[in-house]
């Protein structure tokens, strides 16, 4: 059953079966699609041949990235389609980790009618592409110049603050490797930041907005944040909430129930959160907290600190943001040197969260109607076969009849 279902999910989502194999997406057994992840850009090659059915695709219809990226203009690849960018280009997404810098983006193959035909003969696929490059050692095999370096550089780079969102896993303790959901499934968030050597800081999520693109001022769009730290998508019929205690003042867990936008036919969802921090030691307030709702006692209740700081969630009044405020380091010890300034805040972006529900319940419903009509047709074949026989039947008593009183 479980390996029907799957399989049933990757046609339904993919359109084509080489693609349910997440071992070729970056270099299938027939070499449709090669990804090379270069020191400063991505190339991927793309086969004309993309569905193996030798049904050519126009290199017009393929794009890369949010940006929809182009191809590369040439005359001496007659089967393949080739893109050469910037591993910053073509709007890709920059995830950091502990142990890696995650680049992502996407191919898509949106295919459009010849000329006057109104017919399409491939189909639309948009596969996922991504870029690990650890974090660790040199990435270069040539020397380090220069051999030193001023102090000035390293009081920077000791203060650098690295902000990440990711999904995790149902008990937080790995990174969610699958982004697909359906409806009824709850999403388990973990926001980040990365300090160094810079005092204990403690992370806050200020805002929150879910949109159908990586934009987040992006149509239609949810507010799952706001107001500097409430969890406001509690307050409808989910049961959304931050989670206490804490891991450690750098993490702040939160859970989200998974939802789709109505009237919009796009089966993916991006999740922009706008992260800040403050000392370890600064009390909780209105600007800098997290709050999430309870339905059964219908209040707010703060993941640390009094529980005041959350009543400015019911009216909104929270405060005014600061969006240019500045972090001023804790002074050290006696006779050394005081921090200088990090930036305090980052917006960072989730997804694509990849829903199967709307074309999973509509593959079911029709299903359910092509399962009722055969059984419906079946019935009546059945009653119009019985009506029939009992015709026959009677015609053949009334006859024999007639012939015993002519006898």
């Amino acid at each position: 059953m479980a390996l029907s279902y799957g399989l049933f999910t990757c046609l339904l989502f993919w359109g084509c079966p080489w693609l349910c194999h997440p071992e070729n997406l970056m270099h299938d057994e027939a070499h449709h699609i090669v990804v090379e992840c270069q020191e400063a850009q991505l190339v991927v090659t793309v086969s004309k041949d993309l569905f193996g059915t030798g049904k050519l695709i126009r290199p017009a219809d393929l794009t890369l990235g949010p940006d929809d990226c182009k191809p590369l203009d040439s005359t001496d690849t007659k089967d393949v389609v080739r893109f050469e960018v910037g591993l910053h280009e073509c709007g890709n997404s920059l995830q950091v980790t502990k142990d890696a810098l995650v680049y992502s983006t996407f191919l898509l193959h949106n295919p459009h009618p010849v000329g006057n035909l109104s017919i399409l003969r491939t189909n639309y696929v948009k596969v996922p592409i991504e870029c690990r490059f650890p974090r660790q050692g040199n990435v270069s095999s040539q020397a380090i110049l220069p051999t030193w370096v001023p102090f000035r550089t390293t009081m920077f780079l000791e203060e650098k603050l690295i902000f990440s969102l990711h999904l995790m896993e149902e008990n937080w303790s790995s990174r969610k490797t699958s982004f697909t959901f359906q409806l009824g499934d709850i999403a388990y968030l973990q926001a980040e930041v990365h300090t160094g050597s810079h005092v204990p800081l403690r992370l806050f999520v200020d805002h929150c907005v879910a949109t159908p693109t990586p934009n987040r001022n992006a149509s239609p769009y949810h507010t799952i944040v706001d107001f500097h730290g409430c969890l406001v998508d509690g307050l409808s019929d989910a049961s959304s909430a931050f989670k206490a205690p804490r891991p450690g003042p750098e993490t702040l867990q939160f859970t989200v129930d998974v939802f789709h936008f109505a009237n919009d036919s796009r089966n993916m969802m991006y999740i922009t959160c706008h992260l800040k921090v403050t000392s370890a030691d600064q009390v909780p307030d209105q600007l800098n907290k997290a709050c999430s709702f309870s339905k059964s006692s219908k209040s707010w209740s703060p993941v640390e600190g009094n529980a005041d700081i959350c009543q400015c969630c019911n009216s909104g009044s929270c405060g005014t943001p600061g969006r240019t405020r500045r972090l001023v380091g804790q002074k050290q010890k006696s006779g050394s040197r005081s921090r200088r300034h990090v930036t305090e805040e980052a917006d960072v972006t989730v997804g694509p969260l990849i829903f199967l529900d709307k074309a999973g319940d509509h593959g079911v419903e029709e299903s359910t109607s092509s399962l009722t009509s055969v059984m419906l047709g079946l019935g009546l074949a059945m009653a119009v076969s019985l009506t029939l026989a009992t015709i026959v039947l009677g015609l053949a008593r009334w006859r024999q009849a007639a012939f015993h009183r002519v006898m």
